[in-house]
């Protein structure tokens, strides 16, 4: 990893990787489904750089998921 990223120790490699973060975001429908997205957060500008250096890509945004039936939620809907 040396000559890749002189200077950047596995630990803070490491480190820096550990700031992309998953998540769901439940979004209800009109007929009382969901739609779920998974998402990763963008990496900083210098993760990407590493990224680069190091021949990595992040994989792609996985699809959205709808449930097939109604959902039983306890998460208030907020209406606009």
């Amino acid at each position: 990893m040396h000559p890749l990223a002189p200077g950047l120790t596995p630990r803070s490699v490491i480190e820096k990787f550990a700031a992309v973060q998953m998540l769901d975001v439940h979004i209800p429908t009109t007929d009382g489904r969901e739609l779920v997205l998974t998402r990763y957060t963008q990496p900083e500008p210098e993760l990407t750089l590493l990224l680069q250096k190091l021949a990595l890509d992040l994989p792609a945004q996985p699809p959205p998921k709808i449930t097939a039936s109604p959902v039983l939620s306890h998460r208030p809907v907020v209406q606009t």
